[in-house]
């Protein structure tokens, strides 16, 4: 949809990048838009723009004549980015009902979820680009359906049964049910928390055990996975400390999925990264804390980009990948489509690929 930039309001996400008399993007296309970006646009004196039909809080927009306004959906549009915004909603809606005291209702979370699962298993390439549309505002909500399809993801990629790829999601989903019990100016709070804060914060896997209940729809493993989603395999995570051979699979995939969206997604204290940059600190920054076949299913997925494929670097440049190694996967040969020039991201370590353009 085509907008004036005038009329544009913040939750609005871009659907093209924005260029001004050069080749890399003031704004990048998924972008939410907010009141700084919309000054920029206007200080480039950018007429109109083209935005999603869908808004950061999954309300549709409807164009009349010079004008737009958001209306309430009824139906939930085609497209992963609608569809992951709508549950996103949908989601908000059964944790603030938490929050007032009622109970879990396993089967909403699975029919919320199940659609989004079906979409992410047809267009795979779009979970990646979730980090795109993270905002500090929303970001308790957008986590749990994030965090249920990565997770589910990786337990396809690792050859899971349909029926406990479904558990591996429920699971991601409900981890943090608990965030609902916590005190909401530490959920908001926008400097880093402190000692005492942060063990409040961790209460949160025991809240999230004990709100959901056993149920017909849920393994007796899945509920145990969302109490040990926190727990690290060389021993250095909570509530309990487990080591490697005492924390059930289901945690193992669970907190690959939560650190690798907690790490991408914008935060109240923290920029968000490139999913490319962020594996890479996963495997080096955090090692020994989660099991590498995990880790590797996940960033396999990432980097199934092929010879040819156009992405874009840290520094805003288009590349063509020229060349990759299986060890090294995150940092191919590429080559600068603007200068024809020829990059080792080996070798140059203080950039990183931000996005795959196409393949």
């Amino acid at each position: 949809m085509i907008v004036k930039v005038r009329e544009l309001k913040p939750g609005s996400i871009l659907a093209e990048d924005i260029f001004i008399r050069t080749n890399r993007p003031i704004i990048t296309a998924k972008t939410v838009l907010a009141e700084e970006h919309i000054k920029i646009l206007k200080a480039f004196l950018v007429e109109e723009v083209a935005i999603e039909n869908t808004q950061l809080d999954g309300t549709q927009i409807i164009q009349s004549y010079s004008s737009f306004h958001k209306v309430e959906r009824k139906d939930v549009e085609s497209g992963f980015i609608a569809l992951f915004l709508h549950t996103v909603q949908l989601y908000k809606k059964e944790f603030i009902s938490w929050q007032s005291g009622f109970p879990v209702n396993i089967a909403n979370i699975r029919n919320i979820i199940l659609p989004l699962l079906e979409e992410s298993e047809r267009v795979p390439k779009e979970i990646f680009s979730l980090y795109h549309l993270s905002n500090k505002k929303e970001y308790i909500h957008q986590h749990s359906i994030a965090v249920a399809i990565i997770s589910a993801f990786i337990a396809w990629k690792m050859n899971y049964s349909y029926r406990d790829t479904i558990q591996v999601a429920l699971a991601g989903c409900l981890s943090d049910a608990g965030m609902a019990k916590i005190d909401q100016r530490l959920l908001y709070k926008t400097e880093p928390l402190t000692e005492e804060e942060f063990d409040e914060i961790k209460k949160h896997t025991r809240y999230s055990f004990e709100m959901i209940p056993e149920h017909s729809l849920l393994k007796k493993e899945t509920r145990l996975a969302i109490y040990q989603h926190h727990e690290r395999i060389d021993g250095s995570g909570y509530p309990m400390g487990n080591i490697d051979t005492k924390i059930h699979a289901f945690a193992k995939i669970i907190a690959v999925a939560d650190t690798f969206h907690a790490m991408t997604s914008e935060r109240l204290y923290r920029k968000k990264q490139s999913p490319f940059r962020v594996i890479e600190q996963m495997r080096q920054d955090h090692f020994g804390k989660f099991d590498l076949t995990i880790l590797q299913a996940l960033s396999n997925a990432i980097t199934q980009y092929t010879i040819g494929s156009k992405i874009r670097l840290s520094n805003g440049e288009k590349a063509e990948v020229l060349f990759k190694e299986g060890n090294a996967s995150t940092r191919p040969l590429v080559k600068i489509m603007e200068s024809e020039r020829i990059l080792d991201l080996e070798k140059n370590r203080h950039l990183f690929i931000e996005e795959i353009l196409e393949e």
